[in-house]
């Protein structure tokens, strides 16, 4: 389904991957479980929308909707950037190694969906099997 802007019709979604400095694998329990809403409301607040998401062990992968007026580098800097200070501020009493700087590794992964949107979502659900079935060969 198209949106539209002032004098623009446009359906851009990504696929995005971007992972933890030096592949921490902290991304479980209670940080797992409010990561996805501070994902959510910081795509909101710049006019963009998460449509899938899963958060792995040691990564984030998500299908994101961004406006043709905001740049994919701007849209996910952002996120990462204001979710690294989130974390920084409410998890740095209980988990000394977070730090808002350095929780994010600089970087990302990006491809474009096109009509192939119903078989990212798919892989982007399935991830964490995937990401297991690997490890055991």
């Amino acid at each position: 389904m198209a949106n539209t802007l002032c004098h623009t019709t446009w359906e851009c979604k990504y696929h995005i991957v971007f992972i933890l400095k030096m592949r921490k694998k902290v991304l479980y329990g209670k940080l797992k479980d409010d990561l996805g809403p501070i994902f959510h409301a910081l795509a909101n607040m710049i006019g963009c929308k998460i449509i899938e998401g899963h958060i792995c062990v040691d990564h984030v992968h998500m299908c994101i909707e961004i406006p043709p007026k905001i740049s994919v580098s701007k849209a996910i800097g952002y996120i990462k950037r204001k979710s690294a200070i989130t974390i920084a501020r409410d998890f740095l009493a209980k988990e000394r190694n977070f730090s808002g700087e350095n929780f994010w590794a600089r970087g990302y992964y990006v491809s474009t969906v096109g009509r192939d949107e119903q078989t990212i979502r798919e892989y982007i659900r399935n991830q964490e099997r995937e990401d297991a079935r690997h490890d055991q060969h």
